[in-house]
């Protein structure tokens, strides 16, 4: 198929249509005595005086039978030897705004001086003609046009019009068949050479001055015996079908005239688009949970007789019975009736009465109820005319700030000038309600900017926690302020002055900047740039500015040359000596310069300056991936190990690690330290990405050295006869305690894919998690359980009957407990991470956050809440299909992958 190209009648935004109104050509015949004589009028007539007299034009758009502008008209202009307008008539519309159905409806106006009695006018129609703007392929008329003029008749504009452009071919009359073949054979040659004309016009034709003269005044005889051919053949038609109108009436006349007009020429063809509105707003009402759906039976639908269900894309039985309707009313974000009659109430109010206004006791109560509301909580019409009404009496609680700014309508002005000074005089909220105004829910920018100034009293080690979504809260940002917004000026100022804060602030921006797949929309890769660059430029203002820029280039040249070994070894051929060898070779390389270099800050913990890698001491562990074992040298002359992989996107294990990280640090605020393991992770690109490598051993092979023992590892490398269970205490001690923090932690934020190779053990006892490819309940192993507690993992505490057992409950149960309290911080969190990439958060975005509050079963007392994980630790902890998986991964692990 040829190359066609073709531009859009959208694209023409500012262009108005245009009409070039040329001559009227035809045959005009005398009108007989015996008319004038019946019609005295008709002697009057401009036409009919002189065959040349002048005439006007009116042109107008029509579409679907309606009138879409107002008629244009020719200046008046008296005419010699023929009608020649000659005049561009510009209409009042743009291409872009015409239908698809759009029509020119022309008009030529004869003038008496008699008051026409249709339009009580001095103006009769000599005749109209209609003709479609756009072709029957959608693509617009251009070029010169032919058009039949219906005599006495007005253009309708009709879909249907009785005024064509073009009158089809008639039924050839049996009567003359010679004389229809020779009018047609004339019409026929001269349609063929206004089609050369035509495309002389358009430059596909070459020109020869003297020669299309002569052509030209050729064409103009061809054409002139070709319209007195027409009309008697016309005539001569209307006779043979019996048509005697024309014999007592004027206006019966076979008279034939065409009017050639012009429409502008563009370069390409301009084919019709339609207007892409935006997809209407889904509804923020809340769904039924599943279970009330399948408690219900499922609705009956019934089909009409004939009607192929399979046909219309239900293949399977029951895939049929639910038909989706469209309902705009749900759709609306805010209900009409009620923000009028908020509007309207908060619009009568004044500050003088509502800063003395208290409440009683019954809706005090009832205030406080709903200051213990969740940030997913949705809040009643009803419940924030209440906050509006005693908004100066919830000043001293911090935590009505963020409903109080939930129940403003920002949009409003008269309200935003209302609220706004309010937001200083509250009382200092939380961090956790900080980030909650700097969710997508929340984009103006006095809001926003509110929660910034309260981010500032953090400090960097608390600041660094957050900065993962905070990066992601840039995408929050009102339109037209991301790139020079509250937030990207604080993150900016705050990460030049910190040299670990603006590490990571770096990393996260140059990950979101490669990230060229289509979940990354094309706006947001060029916002992350922008505050890339302004970050850079706020870096040189400092002493070490330049330094720390240099800093960046050089661990970006490392990680490059990383990554493209790791490509090698995992794509290069061989067994795993062969590629360990492949990989010795390029780390000692001189080329690389990678064995000795500049004290250089690690990327992964910029407190750790590296100063080369021992090219000896490495490997290449067994995985799909094939991830690389490296030993850095640090400048105290210790070794730091990192697992650097290729093909990955570890954004989201360095999510669950930064969570698990913050989760760590509550813990201890609460003096609960749980011997946690959060090694750190830092994603360099979408495919590459390095974590801290801790000495560990799998519960799997740790079972299968000692003989299918935890207990007996831990015995191991931990022996004291004199201890209970031959372990020391403080080894025991730290195997109980990991356990039950990543029991929970695993728990709350649904780690899926949970198997004895992927919980490690570390020979001090510490146990931990790795891999977090399946998070917030996914996982593609059936019946999985929703807590991993395993035989192996009790045996090392000496089975369920030891007191060590019940202590790991007791440690799991404080846990779980403690972060409960913590919950609006950690859904703020993941609320600020619906926007980012990341596998398992795009299945199902606002979705991801309900099924972490769901795990922390908030709206449950702390009596319930005890039974219920008391119950679920039991039923993990005897789940046997829990042990079917994990003997099914050992078997493909032995036999199906040696």
């Amino acid at each position: 198929m040829e190359a066609f190209n073709f531009a859009t009648s959208l694209d023409l935004t500012e262009l108005s249509v245009h009409v070039k109104i040329d001559r009227l050509d035809g045959i005009q015949k005398q009108i007989p005595y015996s008319v004038l004589l019946r019609r005295p009028d008709l002697r009057h007539r401009a036409s009919n005086i002189n065959p040349h007299f002048e005439l006007y034009v009116t042109a107008q758009i029509w579409a679907d039978s309606k009138p879409l502008t107002v008629p244009v008209q020719t200046a008046y202009k008296s005419f010699k030897n023929a009608r020649i307008w000659n005049e561009w008539l510009e209409l009042p519309v743009t291409y872009a705004n015409l239908p698809a159905s759009a029509q020119l409806a022309i008009t030529l106006w004869d003038l008496s001086p008699l008051e026409d009695t249709d339009s009580n006018m001095h103006a009769v129609p000599f005749g109209g003609t209609t003709i479609p703007l756009f072709d029957r392929d959608n693509t617009l008329q251009k070029g010169r046009q032919r058009c039949r003029i219906h005599r006495h008749k007005a253009a309708d504009g009709l879909s249907n019009t009785t005024t064509p452009s073009v009158i089809p071919p008639a039924r050839r009359s049996r009567k003359a068949p010679v004389v229809e073949d020779i009018v047609d054979e004339q019409i026929a040659e001269m349609q063929r050479l206004e089609d050369l004309l035509k495309k002389q016009e358009m430059g596909d034709l070459p020109t020869n001055t003297w020669l299309d003269n002569l052509v030209y005044k050729k064409m103009m005889k061809v054409r002139s015996d070709a319209l007195k051919a027409e009309a008697a053949a016309l005539n001569r038609r209307k006779e043979t079908n019996g048509d005697n109108e024309s014999k007592d009436d004027h206006e019966g006349d076979s008279e034939l005239f065409y009017l050639d007009i012009e429409f502008p020429r563009f370069d390409h063809a301009i084919v019709f688009t339609d207007v892409e509105y935006p997809p209407p707003p889904i509804s923020d009402l809340r769904l039924p949970a599943e279970s009330d759906i399948r408690l219900r039976p499922p609705p009956e639908v019934s089909f009409g007789p004939g009607i192929d269900v399979d046909g219309i894309g239900y293949g399977d039985a029951d895939a049929g019975r639910l038909i989706k309707i469209y309902d705009p009313e749900i759709g609306r974000r805010v209900n009409p009736a009620e923000d009028k009659h908020r509007e309207l109430m908060r619009s009568q109010q004044t500050d003088s009465l509502d800063r003395d206004r208290k409440p009683n006791v019954h809706v005090r109560d009832k205030l406080n109820l709903l200051m213990s509301k969740g940030p997913l909580e949705e809040i009643t019409s009803h419940e924030r005319d209440d906050i509006w009404k005693f908004r100066y009496f919830l000043l001293r609680d911090k935590r009505a700030l963020t409903k109080f700014v939930k129940c403003v309508n920002w949009k409003n002005p008269r309200e935003a000038r209302q609220a706004a000074p309010l937001l200083d005089k509250w009382a200092e909220i939380d961090v956790d309600d900080a980030l909650e105004l700097l969710g997508p829910h929340f984009d103006h920018p006095v809001v926003r900017s509110y929660a910034v100034e309260r981010l500032k009293k953090a400090d960097d080690e608390e600041l660094q926690l957050y900065l993962l979504q905070l990066v992601q809260a840039l995408k929050y940002e009102a339109a037209g302020e991301g790139d020079d917004s509250s937030l990207a000026r604080f993150l900016v100022t705050r990460a030049a002055n910190s040299f670990a804060l603006g590490n990571f602030f770096h990393w996260y921006l140059m990950v979101e900047i490669s990230d060229m797949s289509s979940d990354q929309e094309p706006e947001h890769r060029d916002l992350f740039a922008k505050v890339e660059y302004d970050f850079m430029v706020e870096l040189e203002k400092t002493p070490e500015g330049v330094n720390t820029r240099n800093t960046f280039r050089r661990q970006g040249e490392l990680l490059t040359i990383l990554a493209k070994i790791s490509k090698d070894v995992r794509f290069g051929g061989g067994d795993r000596p062969a590629k360990l060898a492949r990989l010795k070779k390029a780390l000692a390389d001189p080329k690389n310069e990678l064995t000795n270099f500049e004290s250089l800050p690690l990327p992964l913990d910029p407190s750790v300056y590296i100063t080369g890698i021992d090219a000896e001491n490495c490997n290449v562990l067994k995985s799909s991936l094939l991830p690389i074992v490296l030993n850095f040298r640090t400048s105290h002359g210790q070794k730091y190990p990192i697992i650097f992989k290729f093909g990955d996107d570890l954004r989201q294990d360095q999510l669950v690690i930064q969570i698990i990280t913050l989760m760590d640090r509550l813990l201890r605020k609460e003096n609960l330290d749980l011997r946690l393991t959060p090694y750190r992770i830092l994603a360099t690109s979408t495919s590459a990405g390095a974590f801290q490598f801790v000495p560990s051993m799998s519960i799997a092979a740790a079972c299968q050295k000692h003989k299918g023992s935890l207990l007996a590892y831990l015995r191991a490398n931990n022996p004291d006869p004199h201890a209970d269970l031959g372990v020391k205490k403080e080894a025991m001690d730290t195997y109980i305690k990991s356990c039950a923090g990543y029991c929970v932690i695993t728990y709350l934020l649904g780690v899926g894919d949970r198997h004895l190779d992927n919980l490690l053990i570390a020979p001090n006892g510490a146990f931990f998690h790795v891999d977090f490819g399946y998070i917030l309940g996914r996982d593609p192993k059936p019946f999985a359980p929703q807590m991993k507690l395993c035989r192996e993992m009790i045996e090392g505490m000496g089975g369920a009957t030891h007191p060590n057992y019940l202590s790991f409950k007791e440690y799991a149960f404080t846990a779980w407990s403690t972060l409960r309290k913590s919950s609006n911080l950690l859904l703020n969190l993941f609320a600020l991470m619906q926007g980012a990439n990341i596998p398992d958060i795009k299945v199902e975005r606002e979705g991801s956050v309900r099924k972490v509050q769901e795990r922390m079963w908030i709206t449950k007392s702390e009596g319930e809440a005890a039974e219920m994980f008391e119950r679920l630790v039991e039923e993990s902890m005897g789940d046997w299909k829990a042990g079917v998986i994990d003997w099914a991964h050992e078997f493909v692990q032995t036999y199906w992958r040696k």
